[in-house]
This record gives C-alpha cells, sequence and structure tokens, in this order.
C-alpha cells in the first residue's frame, strides 16, 4: 500500500469520539459581549489616546528636569503651613473714604440726571501699599454738596508720589455716565498733552491743593474715549521743556 493509500484510508475512518453539538446560545452571547467591549474600546479610544499622550509629555517634562533628593523625615511635631498672601488688586474701584483729601475740582461736565462730574483726591490707608497714602476719586457732588463716588484710581506699586504719570483711568461708562480719562503727574509739570491716532490732544491740569508738586489732569471725553489711545503721554514744565521721554 503506498503512502497516498494509507492517509485516504485514515481520513475515512470515524474518530474515536463523536462531537458535542455546538452551544449556538452561548457562542452568540460571548458574541454580544465581544461586539459591546469592542464599541466601549472605539467610543474611549479618543480618551485613552490622550491620556497617553498626556503621560508622554509629563514623562518628557519629568526627564528633563534633575532628579530631586528624597524627602527628610517627618518631623515629631506638626508644623502649620503659612497661609499664601493675598493678591493685591492694581486698582481700587472704591475709594476708602469718601471724603476729599484736599480741593474739589469740577470737571466741567454733566453726568447722568443732570448731576455735576467732580475730581478730588481721597486718603488711603492700605497696609499692603504702605508709600501709597491718596488716589484719585471721579464723583457726582450731589445738590447738598455730597459726593456720590463713580471711579477711583491710584497707584499700587511703589510710592505714590515718584517722579511720572499715576493713576491713570477712565474711559468708561459708569452708571449712564461717560467718565473721562484722568490721573495725575507728580513732577513740576504744568502741561501734559498726547496723540490720539496721529491728532494732538491736550489735558486740562490742575495742581493739588494739598501738595502743589502733584498735578491733576483730564482729557475731553469727546477727544479721548480710552486711556489706550494715548500715545505716548507727556508733561512740560512752566519752561515748556519736556518732563517725560
Amino acid at each position: 500500500m503506498t503512502d497516498l493509500e494509507t492517509l485516504r484510508s485514515a481520513l475515512r475512518e470515524p474518530p474515536a469520539e463523536g462531537f458535542a453539538e455546538p452551544d449556538l446560545g452561548a457562542i452568540m452571547t460571548k458574541g454580544r459581549r465581544i461586539r459591546r467591549r469592542r464599541r466601549l474600546a472605539t467610543g474611549a479610544g479618543g480618551v485613552a489616546a490622550a491620556v497617553v499622550t498626556v503621560l508622554v509629555i509629563v514623562g518628557a517634562v519629568a526627564l528633563r528636569e534633575p532628579a530631586q533628593q528624597p524627602l527628610p523625615p517627618a518631623a515629631s511635631a506638626p508644623v502649620a503651613s503659612a497661609p499664601a498672601p493675598a493678591p493685591v488688586s492694581p486698582s481700587i474701584t472704591a475709594a476708602p473714604s469718601d471724603a476729599p483729601f484736599g480741593e474739589v475740582i469740577p470737571l466741567g461736565y454733566k453726568g447722568e440726571g443732570g448731576r455735576e462730574l467732580v475730581i478730588y483726591a481721597s486718603e488711603i490707608d492700605e497696609p499692603s501699599m504702605p508709600d501709597v497714602r491718596f488716589g484719585l476719586q471721579v464723583a457726582y457732588r450731589t445738590g447738598a454738596g455730597e459726593y456720590e463716588a463713580l471711579l477711583a484710581a491710584n497707584e499700587f506699586k511703589g510710592s505714590d508720589r515718584s517722579f511720572g504719570f499715576h493713576a491713570v483711568d477712565g474711559g468708561d461708562v459708569i452708571r449712564g455716565t461717560f467718565v473721562p480719562v484722568f490721573g495725575y503727574f507728580s513732577g513740576p509739570a504744568v502741561r501734559v498733552t498726547s496723540t490720539v491716532r496721529g491728532k494732538p490732544v491736550e489735558a486740562k491740569v490742575i495742581p493739588w491743593s494739598e501738595d502743589p508738586s502733584v498735578v491733576i489732569f483730564w482729557f475731553s471725553p469727546g477727544q479721548v474715549e480710552s486711556p489706550y489711545v494715548l500715545t505716548p503721554l507727556v508733561a512740560y514744565d512752566a519752561k515748556g521743556q519736556r518732563l517725560t521721554k
């Protein structure tokens, strides 16, 4: 018998054990589970990829940083951590005191309801700013001689009387009233000018009654709508010499 005939004979012989009939229900259930996992994996694939990306980025940053020394053992007595310092706002929106510090200066404009707009200095007592003792306040002056604050501005870093411009603000509509751009200059200035889109503009300048070396200024609302359009502010002394660059 040749090898080919031997192979054919072996294929014709019945198996030693009969095969069990397939469990169609189990197969279908297993197939549904596989499909369900595949759908969930497809839906979560983007999230998984994002997580992997974040891990790769974090890992790259960690590789660039020098290895840190192990932390020392904890002390026997707990040490309270100091609270984080509160951030200092660059300006205040309401003056600490509505009482004028020096003379009150009319701006020459009327606000909502025909009320008079004025500007004056107001005292500041803020421990976080020991060298800032005053700021400016734009307010309504009522018929009874009282003042209703609209907008306050002050220096927030260094000294309030260091040479140069300070507390430049305004150009906002507050409670239906446009507050003109204002500020003050510490130094022997008698004129404050600037340009708006190439056109020269000049501010009204009044010396502060409490310290004539400080001048309060403001621009006409029809000429300057915002402090950000001024390029740049320039101060001049009585001889016409430029005090600022």
